[in-house]
């Protein structure tokens, strides 16, 4: 029986290292300090680019805090859902054919298991603009902490090829 029970243990730690991977990967640029801890890590305020896999052309910049201290060293402290999200275009948009309506294009755990900040993606169809929400998510309850940013979709510079319009 204690047999089994180790099992199913193994089997449920191993399911959720599996849904922990990040759908896009964020390059932080820069942090601030917002909390002295003594002989560890301090807490801060981290801000990375996170782009977009598939629309080309626009990037988000994603502000969250992260707990220090021990816990927050060995990613066991639960970060608050305080998340800040603006994004721009940086280039010609190029859109794939296979966006779906509020899919998910960041992930990041936010702590060991239950929570997690996500982006996920929307089409303003009627104003040909692209809209991302940032947002946290947990097991049991969310948060309804939340920032949202738009990117209308225009042409960029001396772009001689037709707008790409937003839809499903």
């Amino acid at each position: 029986m204690k047999c089994l029970w180790i099992r199913q243990c193994k089997l449920l730690i191993l399911l959720a290292c599996s849904c922990m991977h990040d759908l896009s990967i964020a390059d932080e640029i820069g942090s601030v300090d917002t909390k002295f801890n003594l002989l560890s890590p301090d807490d801060s305020i981290k801000v990375a680019v996170v782009k977009d896999p598939k629309v080309d052309g626009v990037v988000c910049y994603l502000s969250r805090a992260q707990k220090g201290g021990y816990s927050g060293a060995l990613g066991l402290a639960e970060d608050t859902s305080d998340a800040s999200i603006d994004c721009r275009q940086v280039g010609p948009i190029s859109l794939s054919p296979k966006i779906k309506p509020g899919e998910s294009m960041f992930r990041e755990r936010r702590s060991l298991i239950f929570k997690s900040l996500k982006i996920v993606r929307f089409c303003d169809i009627d104003n040909n603009a692209l809209v991302y929400l940032a947002y946290s998510e947990r097991v049991v309850e969310g948060s309804p902490k939340n920032s949202v940013s738009a990117v209308p979709i225009r042409p960029w510079l001396n772009q001689t090829a037709p707008i790409p319009e937003c839809r499903y």
